[in-house]
C-alpha cells in the first residue's frame, strides 16, 4: 500500500498529549528529552502538566508540537513502518517533515523551530495579531472578503485547509471584522482560532527575514523521500529551491488542499499517516478526499492499526 506521513502543527496540542503512547514506548520521551536539551525546557513535563491555556503560546506551542511529530515519526520507525512514498507538514509541521526525511538533523531542527517561535512572537505586540476558522466559504470568496477589507489594518487568507475551510490571519481587530463579514456573506461559521501570533500573514515578513538568516548557518540535505512543500503544493526541484521556500515560509500561504491531492495525484497516495497528537489533518483529509483514508497515531493501539492498515517495511518487497 503506498502511504505518505503528514504532520501537524498548532492547535493540536493538549495537556496529557502522547502519555499513552509514551507508556508503551518509551522513544517518546526520549525524544522529548533530546529536544528539552536545546529548547531549555522541560517540554515533556510541560506537556503533561499543562494547563492548555499555557500550551498555546506559541514559545511553548511551537517545540511542543515540533518535538511531538518527530516522536511519532521515531516510534514509527522502530515499530517497522516502511519508507513513505512521500511526507507533508502542515505549517510548523512542515519542518518536522524535513526532519522526517533527513533534510536537516533533529538538533538543527531545534534550533531551527526556537528561533522561528521567538521571532514569530515578537513579530507582534502581544493580543494584536490572531487568526480565524471560516467555514463554509471557498477559498475564491474568502480572498475577495480580506481584500476588501484591507487597508491599515492587515487580514489575509493565508491557510486553505480543505474545500470550503480557510484560515484567516492580520492584525486582530481586522480579523474580527472579517469574521463577522463572513457570516453576512454565507459563511456557515467563522471561529477565532486559539493562536497568540498571525501565522502566514504579512505580518510576520520580517520574522521570516531573520528565520533566513539562521537557515543560512545550517546544513540541509537532499530529501531521503520527497517533501511536498506548503506554499507550492509540491515537491522542490532541488535543496536550493527547498531551502528558498523554507526562507519565505511563516508568511507564505499554506496549500494543504492542494498538498494532500499532489500527494495523491503525483505519488499514488492511498492512505495518510497523521503523526502526532490531535487529528486535525485526518479530519480535514476527509474533507478533501472522502477515498483517502488518514490514520491518526497518538496512542499504542493507533501505531498498531495503521501498521496492519500499510504493512510493515519489506512486506511488499
Amino acid at each position: 500500500m503506498t502511504f505518505a506521513v503528514v504532520f501537524p502543527g498548532q492547535g493540536s496540542q493538549k495537556t496529557g498529549m502522547l502519555k499513552e503512547l509514551s507508556d508503551q514506548h518509551p522513544m517518546v520521551q526520549t525524544v522529548f528529552a533530546e529536544a528539552s536539551e536545546v529548547f531549555g525546557k522541560d517540554l515533556w513535563a510541560l506537556a503533561q502538566a499543562g494547563p492548555d491555556e499555557a500550551l498555546g503560546e506559541t514559545r511553548v506551542t511551537q517545540p511542543l508540537m515540533f518535538t511531538a511529530a518527530v516522536a511519532v515519526w521515531r516510534v514509527m520507525q522502530q515499530a517497522g513502518f516502511a519508507d513513505p512514498a512521500a511526507v507533508a507538514g502542515h505549517s510548523l509541521g512542515e519542518f518536522a517533515a524535513h526532519v522526517a526525511a533527513e533534510v536537516l538533523s533533529f538538533s538543527d531542527g531545534c534550533q531551527l523551530v526556537k528561533a522561528r517561535a521567538d521571532f514569530m512572537a515578537a513579530a507582534v505586540r502581544d493580543g494584536e495579531g490572531g487568526m480565524a476558522a471560516l467555514i463554509g466559504m471557498d477559498d475564491t470568496d474568502a480572498i475577495e472578503l480580506c481584500e476588501s477589507l484591507i487597508g491599515e489594518r492587515i487580514v489575509e487568507a493565508v491557510n486553505f485547509n480543505a474545500p470550503g475551510q480557510v484560515a484567516i490571519s492580520g492584525h486582530m481587530d481586522a480579523v474580527e471584522n472579517a469574521a463577522a463579514e463572513a457570516k453576512s456573506r454565507g459563511a456557515r461559521k467563522a471561529v477565532i482560532l486559539p493562536v497568540s501570533v498571525p501565522n502566514h500573514s504579512s505580518l510576520m515578513r520580517d520574522a521570516g527575514d531573520k528565520l533566513a538568516l539562521v537557515m543560512d548557518t545550517l546544513t540541509f540535505n537532499a530529501p531521503r523521500f520527497p517533501v511536498v512543500q506548503n506554499a507550492e503544493a509540491k515537491p522542490p526541484a532541488n535543496v536550493g529551491a527547498l531551502v528558498a521556500s523554507l526562507k519565505q515560509h511563516v508568511y507564505s500561504p499554506v496549500q494543504w488542499t492542494r498538498s494532500v491531492e499532489c500527494l495523491r495525484d503525483q505519488f499514488g497516495v492511498t492512505t495518510l499517516i497523521e503523526a502526532g497528537p490531535g487529528k486535525v489533518l485526518t479530519g480535514l483529509s476527509k474533507r478533501i478526499d472522502r477515498g483517502l483514508p488518514c490514520w491518526c497515531i497518538d496512542t499504542a493501539n493507533a501505531l498498531t492499526d495503521a501498521l496492519n492498515a500499510v504493512g510493515p517495511a519489506g512486506e511488499n518487497a
